[in-house]
């Protein structure tokens, strides 16, 4: 296989970004993330890819849930505000308005829409786990175009 063939072909998958809300006991975190899709109408389930080595990772093993915050067009600042790790340190919500949600993940007051999940399954895939979760909650802040990959000029894949 051409490696950068692979590369190029795989960063032609168009993705969302968003951010995901975690949370263990009193705990709270969230990151970036662009590897999400809807997988099944009846259950509603959606799938999420999450880097096995992060803290993020750790607490979605624990608690079993999260929150899928989705981006509106322009709110680039926004998802580069939660690409910094949580093991860093400091408060990654402030400056940022939320609320705990039915499953007691953060759920941002900015963004466009947002999904909450319990988790049905986890697999370890490779450098990323493969999370399935069944969507309990959602809901809309306001109607307009999500935040693409590509509108933010990064590279996330292949």
């Amino acid at each position: 296989m051409d490696p950068e063939a692979k590369k190029k072909a795989l960063r032609k998958i168009l993705h969302g970004v968003c951010v995901i809300g975690v949370k263990e006991g009193d705990r709270l975190n969230a990151f970036t993330a662009t590897w999400i899709s809807q997988v099944s109408f009846q259950p509603p389930l959606v799938v999420l890819a999450v880097r096995k080595d992060s803290l993020s990772y750790s607490m979605i093993e624990a608690s079993k849930v999260f929150v899928i915050n989705l981006l509106g067009a322009g709110e680039k600042p926004l998802a580069q505000h939660f690409l910094k790790p949580g093991h860093l340190g400091g408060d990654k919500f402030q400056g940022v308005r939320y609320r705990l949600g039915k499953v007691g993940a953060p759920i941002l007051e900015e963004g466009i829409a947002f999904v909450e999940c319990e988790v049905r399954r986890i697999d370890p895939g490779g450098d990323h786990a493969v999370v399935i979760g069944e969507v309990v909650e959602a809901g809309v802040h306001r109607d307009a175009e999500p935040l693409s990959l590509k509108e933010t000029g990064w590279q996330y894949g292949g």
